[in-house]
């Protein structure tokens, strides 16, 4: 238990951080983006308070990484502790990701673009995330 705290924890931290810069990253490279954000019929403003659940998100996720990787890890082998991370990663990131963007696409009045840019953001995230986890667990 003490092992799933810690690493989630700092996981959290570092997927939060991680997730930032990616998002101005694709914020800068792609403005249109930045626009579709600031779209009010589709996002809550900064100033909902609701939106601070935003910062929680990489927590939980994490909680759930960790909690996983501690049932699964025999089954992803590699040379390295990122050989690891990113299999792990891989899996998780196919097995969630992949059908919620579809439905999102599919549901939600957002771009083909904002989508991509959500997947790329999710998996580089989880992959980050899941090696911090990884490394916490050797």
């Amino acid at each position: 238990m003490k092992k799933i705290a810690l690493s989630s924890l700092v996981a959290g931290i570092v997927m939060i951080i991680t997730s930032m810069m990616v998002g101005q990253v694709f914020s800068s490279l792609f403005p249109t983006l930045a626009k579709e954000y600031n779209n009010p019929s589709l996002f809550r403003p900064w100033s909902d308070p609701l939106m601070s659940l935003f910062f929680l998100y990489p927590f939980i996720l994490a909680i759930v990484l960790s909690v996983v990787w501690e049932k699964t890890n025999k089954l992803f082998s590699g040379k390295t502790s990122f050989d690891k991370a990113l299999k792990f990663g891989l899996a998780y990131w196919a097995l969630t990701s992949i059908t919620g963007m579809l439905i999102s696409y599919s549901t939600f009045p957002v771009s083909l673009l904002m989508i991509v840019s959500w997947s790329i953001s999710s998996l580089i995230t989880v992959i980050v995330g899941s090696y911090v986890i990884v490394r916490m667990y050797k």
